[in-house]
C-alpha cells in the first residue's frame, strides 16, 4: 500500500510505502506475484512516469544505530560538578565526534536533499521505502515537506504536518519513547532526529520560519510529558480506544488527556511570547487584482502526480497511478529495490551548490548546509540544565526579549501616529505589553526562573584573582571550585 506523503508545484509527489516481508513461503510469494500480474495485465499504454524507490532501510543508519549514539551522545550532558565539566571541556569535540550523532544528522540531512533534487529538478516521484513505513520515512517525508514547502515553516504549517505525518501516519511513539519503561528493545529517538535536523535549518535561515528554537525545545520536552495524548501512543487506533470509555474515569470525574498544541497548559503570555520569531519573513499577500486573475493551486492542495501520457478515458485518475505504481514494483523483485550509493551523484552535488550560489528566498526551497561544522549541538536543548553553560542576562534569549520590547516601542508610536492622524481621541486604543526587563533574563527562560542571579561566571579560581588584582598578576595551576550553588 502506497501512501502519499505531499506534491510538488510540479506534480511530482513524494509517497512512502512499507517493505515486503523479508522471509514469505513459496506459497505466499506465488501469490502475491500472481495477484500482481494480474493487475499489470490490465496497463496497456506504456510508458508512465519515472519512479525512484529508495529502501530507507539500507540507506540511512538503523533505529538501533541511532539509539545508540544519542545515547553516547547524552552522556556529554550528565555531569554531576565543576570538575567534570571542565575535564570533558578539554576533550569536547574528540568526545562529541565519537558519538556519531551530528554525523546521523548530517546523513538524513543529504537524504532529505537528495528527495529534494529529484522532485524539484528531475520531476521524478520518490517513493520511501521501510519496514513499516512509519519511522525514517517520516523523518524524510517531514525533512522535505519543512524545505520544499514554506507552509511548514509556520507554526499552524508544522503542527499539520506532525499531525499528519507522524501522529495519524502512525509512529510508535509509546514504543519509542518507552514511555512505560517495559523493553529498550524498541527504544530510538526517532522523533527526536527530526526536531535536530529542522533545528539546523532553524539556526541556519532564521527568518525563513515563524517559530523558534525554544518552539523547538518546547515540542522535544513535550515529547517526554505523559500527560500529552499527542506523543503517547503508537498509532491513532490506540489513541481513540484509550482516550474514550469508563477505563478513563476517577472518582473526580472522567479522565482527559491534553493536547501539547495547548502552550498555556505549561507556560504563561510571557513565556509564549518567546515561541513566535519576532523577524519572520512573513510572506506577503498578493493584490485583490492579482487573486482574481491567477488562480494557482497551492502545491499542497495537489494531488497525485501527473501522467506523462494521457489518461484513458475508460480508466479513472488514481487506477492509472495504482497501475504505474505497481508496474513499477512488479519489474524488479520482490524486497529489493533501487537503493542510493552513499555519496551523492555529481548532478545532486551541482543541485547543491548552484543553490547556495543564489540569494535566498525564505520562501522558496532551503537546502541545509551540511559541510563541516555547519551541522552543530543544539546548545539550547542540551546545556541549559548545566549552571557552567548558562548565560544570565545574555544569550539568544536576553536578544529576542530585548527585540520583542523594541516591537513593543514601535506598535505603541504607530498607536500615537494613528491617534494623531486621525484626531480622535480614544482612551481604549493602547499597545498589550509583552515583556520587561528582559536584562534579568537567563538563557534557561522559559524553562525555569532565575531564583538568584549570579555575579560570577563559571571561571577557575586563579581567573578571578587575576581579574581582581591586575596589577600582580601570579602564575599558578588553576584551582577548580563547585560554583554551582551561586549559578541556580
Amino acid at each position: 500500500l502506497q501512501i502519499w506523503c505531499w506534491s510538488c508545484h510540479n506534480g511530482a509527489a513524494l509517497l512512502k510505502m512499507s517493505a515486503f516481508p523479508k522471509e514469505q513461503d513459496d506459497s505466499s510469494s506465488q501469490m502475491q506475484k500472481a495477484f500482481l500480474d494480474g493487475i499489470c495485465k490490465t496497463i496497456s499504454k506504456p510508458p508512465y512516469e519515472l519512479l525512484k524507490m529508495d529502501d530507507l532501510s539500507s540507506s540511512l543508519p538503523s533505529l538501533q544505530d541511532i539509539q545508540t549514539a544519542y545515547t553516547r551522545f547524552k552522556q556529554l550532558f550528565l555531569i554531576d560538578n565543576s570538575t567534570d565539566f571542565w575535564a570533558t571541556d578539554v576533550k569536547w569535540f574528540s568526545l562529541l565526534e565519537s558519538t556519531n550523532w551530528l554525523e546521523i544528522i548530517r546523513r538524513v540531512l543529504k537524504k532529505a536533499i537528495e528527495v529534494a533534487e529529484c522532485l524539484e529538478i528531475q520531476h521524478t516521484n520518490v517513493l520511501l521505502i521501510e519496514e513499516t513505513a512509519t519511522d525514517l520515512c517520516c523523518v524524510i517525508s517531514s525533512l522535505v515537506q519543512v524545505m520544499m514547502d514554506s507552509y511548514s515553516r509556520t507554526k499552524s504549517g508544522f503542527q499539520s504536518l506532525i499531525q499528519k505525518e507522524w501522529v495519524i501516519g502512525g509512529h510508535s511513539f509509546l514504543d519509542r519513547c518507552n514511555h512505560l519503561h517495559k523493553s529498550e528493545k524498541d527504544e530510538a529517538p526517532v522523533f527526536l532526529l527530526l526536531l535536530n535536523c529542522v533545528w539546523q535549518l532553524v539556526q541556519q535561515y532564521p527568518p525563513a520560519f515563524e517559530f523558534t528554537e525554544t518552539y523547538l525545545t518546547v515540542l522535544s520536552d513535550s515529547l517526554y510529558v505523559p500527560i500529552f495524548s499527542t506523543f503517547f501512543f503508537n498509532s491513532q487506533h490506540q489513541r481513540d480506544t484509550n482516550t474514550s470509555g469508563e477505563s478513563l474515569k476517577t472518582q473526580s470525574g472522567p479522565f482527559r488527556f491534553l493536547t501539547v498544541w495547548d502552550w498555556s497548559v505549561q507556560f504563561d503570555p510571557k513565556a509564549q511570547a518567546f515561541l513566535n520569531n519576532p523577524l519572520y519573513a512573513e510572506k506577503p499577500k498578493p493584490d485583490k487584482s492579482q487573486r482574481k486573475t491567477s488562480r494557482f493551486k497551492h502545491q499542497r492542495q495537489l494531488s497525485l502526480p501527473l501522467t506523462q501520457a494521457k489518461p484513458s478515458t475508460k480508466r479513472g485518475f488514481f487506477r492509472e497511478e495504482t497501475d504505474h505504481l505497481i508496474k513499477n514494483i512488479l519489474g524488479k523483485r520482490i524486497g529489493k529495490f533501487i537503493n542510493s550509493s552513499d555519496e551523492p551523484p555529481n548532478s545532486l552535488r551541482e543541485f547543491y551548490d548552484s543553490w547556495h550560489s543564489k540569494p535566498v528566498d525564505y520562501h522558496g526551497l532551503l537546502l541545509p548546509r551540511i559541510d563541516g561544522p555547519e551541522i552543530k549541538v543544539w546548545a539550547q536543548r542540551y546545556l541549559r540544565w548545566i549552571p557552567e553553560a548558562q548565560l544570565h542576562g545574555g544569550g539568544t534569549i536576553a536578544t529576542a526579549a530585548k527585540i520583542l520590547d523594541l516591537m513593543e516601542e514601535v506598535q505603541s508610536l504607530q498607536v500615537k501616529m494613528d491617534e494623531e492622524h486621525s484626531q480622535a481621541v480614544s482612551g481604549d486604543v493602547h499597545s498589550v505589553p509583552m515583556l520587561r526587563n528582559s536584562a534579568r533574563l537567563s538563557s534557561l527562560f522559559p524553562f525555569a526562573l532565575l531564583q538568584r542571579q549570579s555575579v560570577k561566571p563559571a571561571l577557575p579560581t586563579s581567573t578571578w584573582k587575576d581579574l581582581e588584582d591586575e596589577d600582580d598578576l601570579v602564575k599558578r595551576d588553576d584551582e577548580f571550585v563547585d560554583l554551582s550553588g551561586d549559578m541556580l
